[in-house]
């Protein structure tokens, strides 16, 4: 199975959101191991600390409290530059079900270029001994003028988001059936 992308379109089930984007990939590992691997934040948002097109060459560094951003209520902080801009943000886990699913929201108020506050996450589904993985974002566009103007380029950048996060994990466990495969 390839990616799938259905944003954004309007928020689903929760209405707080006006927006959401979802990618979904099929990846070569059990519920318990990959919700082990994107568990931890920098291997998730490890797009993030690359620089790249989406990231007007700048990257992002991930400050993690005593939980590792692990479990309700632990907090997750980001900070870089993009495009020569400083951008920062906090989040905090609301859903946690190990082996299933995880998600986390902003709080306070993001420093962001195109997106305004955001809730992301995962959720896993076993299908025979590999699982499904989607990557979501609800987003809403930053408040006022600049919103509006740059409205278009959050689509882009949530989407690029969902996207980069399901199909790095799906490349990371590809390459580690392929290198137990040689193993063999």
């Amino acid at each position: 199975m390839g990616s799938r992308n259905l944003g954004p379109q309007p928020a689903g089930e929760n209405g707080r959101f006006r927006f959401h984007a979802v990618s979904t990939v099929r990846v070569r590992a059990d519920a318990e191991a990959l919700f082990e691997y994107l568990d931890d934040p920098r291997r998730f948002g490890a797009h993030m600390m690359d620089r790249s097109r989406m990231m007007a060459g700048g990257s992002m560094q991930y400050t993690l409290d005593e939980r590792n951003g692990r479990g309700v209520g632990a907090s997750i902080g980001m900070s870089g530059r993009v495009g020569g801009v400083r951008i920062a943000l906090e989040e905090v886990v609301d859903t946690y079900e190990p082996g299933q699913r995880k998600a986390w929201r902003t709080i306070g108020t993001p420093r962001l270029l195109v997106l305004g506050h955001y809730r992301m996450g995962f959720e896993i589904a076993p299908i025979d001994g590999e699982s499904e993985l989607a990557v979501f974002i609800d987003w809403d566009p930053i408040p006022g003028w600049k919103g509006k103007l740059l409205g278009f380029a959050g689509a882009d950048y949530a989407r690029w988001c969902v996207e980069s996060s399901a199909q790095g994990v799906q490349q990371e466990f590809d390459r580690r059936a392929a290198d137990a495969a040689i193993l063999a």
